[in-house]
């Protein structure tokens, strides 16, 4: 079955080490928030190419993957993001968080599948943008480096 874009959404959540500080959660009404948007997240190997004395090909040698980061994007509403945004911007650089994507069938309903990256750092916040001659929602969007996925 093939998947929409709108049925794959992530959450976050403070990670329980790493933290010197406790980080916030999202969304001050204690409720389970998603992300409307995800992006990066991407696994690549850095290869070096070695040509050893006149061979026409090369040796290739490969380095340990790496995952890129990732981006989550969220619609901005100050009563529920508000506090969060507030309290996140003084720990850029310093707030671990664990993220969850999932994927969900045609209603919304029942994850079938997920990913896990435990021990986020937090490395970028983007702050809701205005445009006085727009009716399109603001959005945030959260920047994250990986270290592994569970």
């Amino acid at each position: 079955m093939k998947l929409a874009q709108r049925q794959i959404v992530a959450s976050i959540t403070p990670s329980s080490t790493g933290n010197v500080e406790a980080p916030p959660a999202v969304g001050n009404d204690g409720n389970f928030q998603y992300f409307a948007q995800v992006s990066g997240g991407e696994i690549t190997a850095s290869v070096e190419k070695i040509y050893i004395g006149g061979k026409l090909f090369p040796e290739v040698l490969c380095a340990p993957a790496e995952i890129g980061d990732i981006t989550l994007t969220r619609h901005y509403d100050r009563d529920v993001d508000g506090d969060f945004l507030k309290a996140a911007r003084q720990l850029v650089g310093r707030a671990y968080y664990d993220i969850t994507i999932e994927e969900f069938n045609c209603d919304i309903k029942n994850p079938q599948g997920t990913r896990k990256y435990p021990l986020c750092l937090l490395v970028g916040l983007t702050e809701p943008e205005g445009d006085a001659a727009s009716g399109a929602p603001a959005t945030y969007a959260l920047t994250f480096s990986v270290q592994t996925v569970a």
